[in-house]
């Protein structure tokens, strides 16, 4: 018996209407002491900053990305990954700056 082919040729790719995640290593955010306030400064950073029409990115919890510091928290991007770029952010007042670095929005 003949076998029906396949109706996709391939993958779908999808664009969502949301700006890409923002991905943190949650063991970082368990052993920093600073963890919860850049967490919630993080997320609140990424509602104000959503765009016309669009979601706010999302705060993805990710595994450990091998790096470990010892008081700051990991913190990468699609863009900032395709860099080879890390951020580590050591408080809440750095979270800003640091979304703006993983964007690539420098400013130079």
């Amino acid at each position: 018996m003949p076998q029906k082919p396949s109706k996709s040729a391939g993958p779908m790719v999808v664009r969502p209407r949301r700006a890409a995640p923002v991905l943190v290593c949650r063991k970082c955010l368990k052993r920093s002491g600073e963890g919860s306030d850049v967490r919630r400064a993080l997320k609140s950073e990424l509602k104000a900053s959503k765009r016309d029409g669009a979601k706010p990115a999302k705060l993805v919890m990710t595994g450990c990305f091998g790096l470990c510091p010892k008081k700051s928290i990991v913190v990468v991007s699609g863009a900032s990954l395709k860099r080879q770029e890390y951020l580590l952010i050591a408080d809440r007042d750095q979270v800003p700056l640091a979304l703006a670095l993983l964007n690539d929005e420098r400013g130079d």
